[in-house]
């Protein structure tokens, strides 16, 4: 098997799977880049990005610009000398500096079906969108967002059930044989290249004002809504003075004023139908089955969330 020399570009855990893959495969991963460490947890310290982390584990070199627009870091990457680089949901924008400077290109593991939500949110906005399938594609990057010939795909259904962090796992998974399998094309010279096709729609970055969950609107709309932002940032509700996330709810055959409690199994009435809650979690606590939190909370039919 022919290996190329390969910058790996990405940041979250979406991005390890496809790093792993690349060099089990043999491939010599000569630079890693990914973004700066970030701020997290109670005590609010700066951490490293899950790509940052493999690429330590492994002794690859690692490097985390605010920018890639800077010429001193473009001739950096100019001169790691490559044959291709992989981009994960890195997080920067490549300038055409980047993307001219590898012999065979610059290439991106994107979570839709293209020209089908470009953009930040993929998987969230298929799902909120109440799209049947989405998938993964490898594409040849150009200047444009998501804009550039796809090299290969995949397909998989999206139901009543998925949820952003069940796709998120099957398409980091998928996406990363996907993406080796083109790496080792591209070293033997065989890929084919297809220009996007449809109608185009951008996935843009969720934001807190979205997780708020409107219970006016039909009860499928809202499932989806929910599903698709667990589990971050999650979908929430009050309960009078109460604040929770909604993580998993089903359908339900009942009907209700928009928000009303209409049993003692946590069924909430929307705009059309009802959503049952399958799983939750309070402010500081873990997620829990809708029946444990009962066990803890009293909360009495006819009671109102909104």
């Amino acid at each position: 098997m022919t290996t190329l020399r390969l910058a790996f570009l990405g940041t979250p855990d979406f991005a390890v799977p496809t790093l792993e893959a690349l060099l089990a495969r043999g491939h010599d991963v000569a630079a890693v880049y990914t973004q700066p460490p970030r701020p997290a947890g109670r005590g609010q310290k700066p951490q490293s990005s899950p790509v940052q982390r493999v690429a330590e584990k492994h002794g690859i070199a690692v490097h985390a610009p605010q920018t890639l627009r800077d010429p001193r870091e473009q001739e950096v990457f100019r001169a790691l000398a490559l044959d291709a680089a992989i981009v994960v949901a890195y997080g920067l924008i490549l300038p055409k500096p980047i993307l001219a400077a590898p012999r065979l290109g610059c290439f991106n593991l994107h979570a839709s079906l293209l020209p089908r939500w470009r953009g930040a949110a993929p998987i969230q906005r298929a799902i909120m969108a109440g799209d049947t399938k989405t998938g993964a594609m490898v594409m040849r990057m150009e200047e444009g967002l998501d804009t550039g010939p796809v090299l290969a795909q995949l397909q998989t259904p999206i139901s009543d059930q998925t949820t952003a962090g069940d796709l998120h796992d099957e398409l980091s998974a998928e996406g990363a044989s996907l993406l080796a399998e083109i790496v080792e094309r591209l070293a033997r010279g065989a890929v084919i290249e297809h220009p996007q096709t449809g109608a185009v729609t951008y996935a843009k970055k969720i934001t807190p004002e979205e997780a708020h969950v409107d219970w006016r609107r039909p009860a499928r709309e809202v499932l989806r809504h929910i599903h698709g932002l667990n589990p971050a940032p999650g979908a929430w509700t009050m309960a009078g003075p109460t604040r929770l996330k909604i993580l998993r709810v089903r359908m339900a055959d009942a009907t209700g004023e928009p928000g009303q409690l209409i049993d003692d199994q946590l069924t909430i009435a929307c705009d059309t139908g009802a959503l049952q809650i399958v799983e939750l979690q309070r402010a500081g606590r873990e997620a829990q089955s809708a029946d444990a939190f009962l066990r803890g909370f009293d909360l009495p039919k006819g009671a109102r969330f909104g």
